[in-house]
């Protein structure tokens, strides 16, 4: 365990905490453990110390006080893991600890038995810090399985949400059927959860801040979430550390002046599922704590099962932050500090039986109590360590819960799990006047608008992603407003040590910091094929924002774009793996009151955009957008129509029986191309331009029917005599088809043109070439339509290109 010294060390630290349980009683009442929960000689020394200093402080009345709260967090960590297990085995529980029998128990057991052991200490070591300092935390949790931990021991504490409040107490009644809620597995009649206990943390978990179900992001995002004055506890897994690289960085983000309190905690119990971690494969905590200081922390050991620990390493860090954070003020060091970084080591489902086991992740007794009499001697064993009397709970709550004497408010209600940002001023954009001569590049519509917001809100603390090349992106405003966060920054570079772009060749990363950011306003700017990397976080934002929603809590945080430029079609010249419109496809596939995918055609839709992006709350808006100039194609008026309605006809009264639709500013461009071509011929068309395809599909719930376009719109834009249609989209046709499934009159009347894989080294007219979606390609599709020779609209040469028979270039001479 970490708390081995070298032996002159240990001799005098055994004798120090002699000497301190000789001068209290009530140090050596809590010295003396409880059940399972044991206190090193170094532990005790250290809260002596620390309960010694807050006394000093007038933090507490008397070091006693200190006592006496960790001694009552012993015991509700003792019952927060009886109840644990309960959650996991048994179908009744009973509060005067009576051993069960086989009806007692699931038959079909589940939970994450052995991580939710080992976060019970963590959770209520994190509730008497809060309790000791009288400062009510925000926590996070990266290994959000293990969220029985926290669900038990909110219970236990009174710290719940509605939905949990009134369904569970501290009765016979109240703890069975909470355990039977636990993978319950029922569901209501609209298809929903019927229990509010999740297998992972969710928008009824109190306090609650992430799922925690994509590994990895908690240790992405923990750096980037408090603002001043604000501190957060976020707790981590060693899994996670071979799971998703980038959280070394957080050193490298962290500053006094825009940045909380943060306490990282890793619970290193030394496995994975079924294997050792590769850290412990690597040398253990001894190898993690040098990588640790070799990455700019400062890390420090504990006993991850003792509740007392945490809630000293808690404090702790603080200090030693708040110093670093004084010292730099004044001058003495630069930034980054060491940041300081707990390594709570314990044992796998310690204090149950099958601890420290491959069992010990899911199912510790490795047969089912309900059928196994072995199995069930076990459990009632073990559960028997760790019951707590009724009356000891009770009197352990009332001591923790010092909120009203401490006037602050209780955990479920912390400042980060309540963020409601105010909205911004959003100023008008600076409109460019249509031309299709004057082609400018939409990216710098972005830039300019971006900037002019920041300036319009400066108490909104900015944070841009990028993961690419700002100045290719045409984001030069924002760049040299903002400036790269570095620590050591070089002259004539737009760099600073408190810059607000996070700049770093990891998407993951630099996403997470704006997603993080909820007290603030952020922007992503990527490249689209690498944004794929993106998906993970930002899926796990929106189903933890769109839960939230249901449960009636909806997120106070401003949306944030995530800019997808230097796009599948402007990377024609890089390969195909440049060429790739996955994310917006992905996130076309969640629920679209949530995921907003745009796609802004020029400097004006492109404005309106990211303003209306910002008149929202608890969105991600993926904005597809040009960096190449392009003309100006709408009114200020029409970019505003177009975020209202989704869609808007540029050509056409709407009683025409041919449709062109198109998805995308080159997909535009090709789009009035053909209709030029039709107009020639005598054909009638519409040409419409649909910015957000979302807006035009089968509602999946009434919560997504309150965002999609209304009928009245639909038929207005899409009228029902327009039979034959061609949509030229960014992305597959497929997905697009798919999506807006209540435009489409039949496979022979509609008909979709897209990105189809075909790429390499090419110019952008050959991108749309190899993907056959030219203007000429959608001529001969719409003749399929009309049921008329292709001869009718196309010239030879220009159908034997098409037939794949020509020069191509026939095609492109009129862009």
């Amino acid at each position: 365990m970490t708390q081995r010294r070298y032996a002159p060390e240990a001799i005098r630290v055994q004798e120090m905490a002699a000497l301190y349980r000789q001068k209290s009683p009530d140090f050596a009442g809590w010295a003396a453990g409880y059940g399972v929960i044991e206190h090193t000689d170094l532990t005790q020394v250290r809260v002596w110390e620390m309960a010694q200093l807050l006394h000093a402080r007038g933090v507490v009345t008397a070091p006693e006080e200190v006592y006496r709260i960790l001694a009552a967090a012993d015991r509700i960590t003792s019952a927060g893991m009886w109840l644990v297990v309960h959650s996991t085995y048994a179908r009744n529980v009973y509060t005067d600890g009576r051993d069960l029998h086989a009806a007692d128990f699931k038959p079909n057991p589940e939970g994450h038995t052995g991580g939710s052991l080992n976060m019970v200490p963590a959770y209520v070591g994190y509730l008497a810090a809060n309790a000791i300092s009288r400062v009510t935390r925000a926590w996070l949790m990266g290994q959000g399985h293990c969220v029985a931990a926290i669900d038990s021991v909110n219970l236990l504490v009174g710290n719940m949400s509605h939905a949990h409040a009134e369904r569970y107490d501290l009765s016979d009644a109240g703890l069975t059927r909470f355990v039977r809620d636990f993978y319950a597995y029922t569901i209501t009649p609209d298809g929903r959860p019927e229990s509010p206990r999740g297998s992972h943390v969710n928008a009824h978990t109190a306090g609650g801040l992430m799922e925690g179900g994509y590994l990895g992001f908690a240790e992405l995002q923990y750096v980037h979430m408090p603002l001043p004055g604000e501190r957060l506890v976020a707790f981590l897994s060693d899994g996670s550390f071979e799971e998703q690289r980038g959280s070394d960085w957080a050193p490298r983000w962290w500053r006094a002046e825009d940045c909380g309190l943060v306490c990282p905690i890793m619970i290193a119990n030394g496995r994975r599922i079924d294997q050792r971690t590769t850290m412990a494969q690597q040398g253990g905590v001894e190898w993690f704590r040098e990588h640790l200081r070799l990455n700019g922390f400062d890390p420090l050991d504990i006993d991850g099962r003792d509740p007392a620990a945490f809630a000293w390493a808690i404090l702790e860090m603080e200090e030693r932050l708040t110093a670093l954070a004084g010292a730099v003020r004044e001058g003495e060091i630069r930034y980054p500090v060491p940041l300081p970084y707990a390594i709570a080591e314990t044992i796998k489902g310690y204090g149950f039986p099958g601890e420290g086991t491959n069992l010990a992740h899911n199912l510790p007794l490795g047969a089912i109590p309900a059928f196994d009499f072995e199995a069930r001697s076990e459990f009632n064993a073990g559960a028997r360590r760790l019951w707590v009397p009724l009356p000891e709970i009770e009197r352990a709550v009332s001591i923790l819960n010092n909120h009203e004497l401490a006037h602050r408010p209780r955990e479920r209600d912390n400042p980060l799990a309540k963020r409601h940002v105010l909205a911004p001023d959003l100023p008008e954009p600076e409109w460019r006047d249509p031309s299709p001569e004057a082609r400018v590049t939409p990216m710098a519509g972005i830039d300019a608008y971006f900037c002019r917001v920041l300036r319009a809100n400066p108490e909104l603390r900015p944070r841009v992603g990028n993961p690419d090349e700002m100045r290719s992106n045409r984001m030069h405003a924002t760049l040299e407003m903002l400036k790269h966060r570095v620590t050591d920054p070089e002259p004539h570079v737009p760099e600073a040590v408190d810059g607000k772009v996070i700049t770093a060749l990891n998407e993951e990363a630099v996403v997470s910091a704006a997603l993080a950011n909820k007290g603030g306003i952020n922007l992503v700017v990527t490249y689209e094929a690498f944004a794929v990397k993106m998906l993970g976080a930002i899926r796990q934002e929106l189903i933890f924002a769109r839960h939230q929603r249901e449960a009636g809590y909806d997120p106070g945080w401003l949306s944030v774009p995530v800019v997808l430029t230097s796009h599948t079609w402007e990377n024609a010249k890089n390969e195909q793996s440049h060429q790739d419109p996955t994310l917006a496809e992905a996130l076309m596939g969640e629920m679209s009151d949530v995921s907003r995918v745009v796609f802004p055609a020029d400097w004006n839709t492109a404005s309106a955009t990211l303003r209306a992006a910002y008149g929202t709350q608890g969105q991600i808006w993926a904005v597809v957008v040009p960096k190449n100039p392009v003309p100006v194609r709408f009114e200020p008026d029409e970019a505003a129509a177009l975020i209202e309605h989704g869609a808007w006809r540029l050509r056409g009264k709407g009683d025409e029986e041919v449709l062109l639709g198109a998805v995308g500013a080159y997909q535009l461009e090709q789009a009035l191309l053909a209709s030029r071509r039709l107009e020639a011929r005598g054909i009638p068309h519409s040409v419409v331009y649909i910015l957000e395809p979302g807006r035009f599909r089968t509602p999946r719930d009434s919560i997504e029917a309150t965002h999609v376009a209304s009928p009245e719109t639909v038929v207005t834009l899409f009228p029902p005599k327009a039979a034959t249609r061609l949509f030229l989209v960014h992305m597959r046709p497929e997905p697009f088809l798919g999506t807006v499934r209540p435009l489409d009159t039949g496979p022979g009347r509609t008909r979709a043109l897209g990105y189809i894989n075909r790429g390499g080294t090419l110019s952008i007219d050959g991108m749309l070439f190899a993907n056959r979606c030219t203007w000429a390609h959608a001529l001969v599709a719409i003749a399929e339509g009309l049921e008329i020779a292709p001869e009718e609209l196309l010239d030879p040469a220009e159908l034997a290109a098409v037939r794949g028979q020509g020069d191509p270039t026939v095609l492109m001479g009129e862009r």
